[in-house]
C-alpha cells in the first residue's frame, strides 16, 4: 500500500484525498508533511476560485435590484477570500511543523465557508444558491481531509 493510500484511508473523505493527491504529480514523493501541504493547497484554490465566482456573482447580480442579495454575497466573497488566506497561513504553519497551528487555521477556513451560509440563513426571504452550497461542502471536504492528514502526522 502506497503513503498516499496509507495516509488517505485516515480520512474522511478517502476518494476525494486518493483523487486529489493523484493528480498531482509531487505527492508520488511526498512525506505525510507533504500531503498536507498539496492538499491545503487544494483548499486554498478552491476558496480562491469561490472567492472569485461569488465576485463576479456580486456583478452579475448588480443588474437586479437587490441590494440585500448583493450585500450577502459580497459577505460571502469576503469570507471565502479570509478562507482562502487562513489556507494560506496553514500551508506556512505546516512547512514550519506547526501541526498545531495548521489545523486551526483550517478548522478557520471551514468556519469561514459556514458563516456564508448562516448569512443567507439570517434573510429568510434569501435562498441560498446551490452552486454556493456545493462549494461550501467541497471546501468542507476537502478541509476534513487535510485535517485527518494531520491528524495522521502524529503531532
Amino acid at each position: 500500500m502506497s503513503l498516499i493510500q496509507k495516509t488517505c484511508k485516515t480520512t474522511k473523505y478517502y476518494d476525494l484525498c486518493i483523487s486529489s493527491l493523484k493528480s498531482d504529480s509531487t505527492s508520488a514523493q511526498a512525506d505525510t508533511k507533504g500531503l498536507a501541504i498539496i492538499m491545503a493547497r487544494f483548499a486554498m484554490a478552491n476558496a480562491t476560485n469561490t472567492n472569485s465566482f461569488l465576485s463576479s456573482y456580486v456583478l452579475v447580480s448588480n443588474k437586479t435590484s437587490d441590494s440585500l442579495m448583493k450585500k450577502v454575497l459580497k459577505q460571502c466573497a469576503d469570507r471565502y477570500l479570509a478562507a482562502g488566506s487562513s489556507l494560506q497561513d496553514s500551508v506556512k504553519d505546516l512547512g514550519s511543523e506547526l501541526y498545531d497551528y495548521a489545523y486551526m487555521h483550517v478548522m478557520a477556513a471551514t468556519d469561514y465557508a459556514n458563516s456564508c451560509h448562516n448569512a443567507f440563513k439570517r434573510y429568510p426571504d434569501l435562498v441560498y444558491p446551490l452552486e454556493i452550497a456545493a462549494r461550501e461542502e467541497g471546501l468542507k471536504h476537502i478541509c476534513d481531509v487535510v485535517m485527518g492528514i494531520i491528524d495522521d502526522t502524529g503531532y
